[in-house]
């Protein structure tokens, strides 16, 4: 790393909670709450300290503490009344409660994330459908060919940069293939804001978003905005290399036995262009013999690499 390249931290010293709160403040308008408008021109954009501490129903100095990182938690019904003021919906407010709660990440296991055998069956299985299992910080802890083929050789990646958000801004490929890049990347960017409320301070977090922070102007103005909203579905349009361009469904799925791990699944209704696509890039990664993160359940000893994509899902 660069000796002289700026230091960029996943809070300022006020902390998360006061960080999340300016922010979310400076969005909201008076005229959304139907408050007057001063007679003299508004220092700052959004709503005013006194505006936020009135619709929440307290004191405009506990509230300017709670701004000023010199009150760090607060009780459930003020946080919903902050809610409310703010115009936070399901996803901020589940945020707010988690970046309030002093015992946040503590609850977790620090250690690395181990892939079911069970997982990697299913992944295995799925032969027309690109599947890959992600882990707390986005990290790709596991996949199968056809995700292979639809992102790029996962296998032939360091540990470290098979990360999905990572790939959504710093991987030309990935970045070039999305037909609406901005939108996918700002998903990317409140996906692993939530878990920056869930994980604060862990070392594989602070590694992932300070390098994002350096790498990409957009990351870097998109986390300052603390944009949080997480989507279980939806629809991509993309360009690829090999396929040519598509629109693809995805849905992502919570397992059971690990409820930090979700499985990503890549489908397209049948007939339909996508569906073909992934006809070719099945076809080609054979082809091009790409290989999944793990060896069909059975099938003999580990894949040379699994260990150090073991080691890569460490916090």
């Amino acid at each position: 790393m660069d000796a002289h390249a700026p230091s960029f931290e996943l809070a300022s010293p006020k902390g998360p909670l006061a960080d999340f709160l300016i922010a979310r403040r400076a969005a909201v308008t008076a005229a959304e709450h139907g408050l007057p408008e001063p007679a003299y021109p508004r220092r700052v954009p959004g709503l005013r300290r006194e505006e936020v501490a009135q619709l929440a129903g307290i004191s405009t100095d506990y509230y300017t503490r709670m701004e000023q990182g010199r009150v760090r938690t607060a009780s459930r019904p003020v946080l919903t009344a902050l809610g409310r003021a703010l115009r936070l919906d399901d996803d901020q407010q589940r945020h707010l409660f988690q970046l309030a709660d002093p015992y946040a990440g503590e609850q977790s296991d620090e250690g690395e994330q181990r892939v079911s055998t069970q997982t990697v069956r299913l992944l295995t299985n799925l032969v027309d459908t690109p599947a890959l299992v992600l882990g707390r910080y986005h990290d790709i802890l596991a996949w199968n060919p056809l995700a292979a083929a639809l992102l790029g050789d996962l296998a032939a990646m360091p540990p470290a940069h098979r990360n999905y958000v990572r790939m959504i801004f710093l991987d030309p490929q990935v970045r070039a293939m999305q037909d609406d890049w901005p939108a996918r990347a700002r998903e990317a960017v409140s996906s692993l804001r939530m878990a920056a409320g869930t994980y604060p301070g862990r070392p594989r977090l602070r590694e992932l978003v300070g390098e994002l922070l350096r790498g990409d102007d957009d990351f870097r103005a998109w986390w300052r905005q603390h944009l949080v909203t997480m989507h279980p579905f939806g629809r991509n349009r993309l360009h690829h290399p090999v396929a040519g361009s598509f629109d693809l469904d995805w849905q992502a799925l919570t397992t059971v036995d690990d409820q930090e791990q979700v499985i990503i699944l890549v489908t397209a209704p049948p007939g339909s262009p996508g569906h073909f696509a992934l006809r070719r890039l099945s076809s080609w990664a054979r082809r091009q013999a790409l290989r999944p993160s793990h060896p069909p359940p059975g099938s003999g000893g580990p894949e040379p690499g699994n260990a150090e994509l073991s080691r890569s899902a460490r916090c």
